[in-house]
């Protein structure tokens, strides 16, 4: 009986009934340490669109070219 009940008992007690915290509605200033950054993710992210494109030409051409 007691290799149930205090397992039960540890179990009972890590539930938390509490609600969960709210977001911050406060809005905060972009870091300029991590702006650069966030430049240069949208930087590669613009790039990758650009070799999609290229890529996706590249195939049409290839696919003309074996016909």
């Amino acid at each position: 009986m007691t290799r149930f009940l205090i397992p039960m008992i540890c179990l009972l007690a890590a539930c938390d009934a509490s609600p969960p915290p709210q977001p911050q509605t406060e809005e905060r200033k972009p870091n300029p340490v991590f702006e650069t950054q966030i430049q240069a993710v949208e930087k590669a992210r613009a790039v990758e669109g650009q070799m999609m494109e290229a890529a996706e030409a590249q195939k049409k051409q290839m696919d003309e070219a074996a016909q």
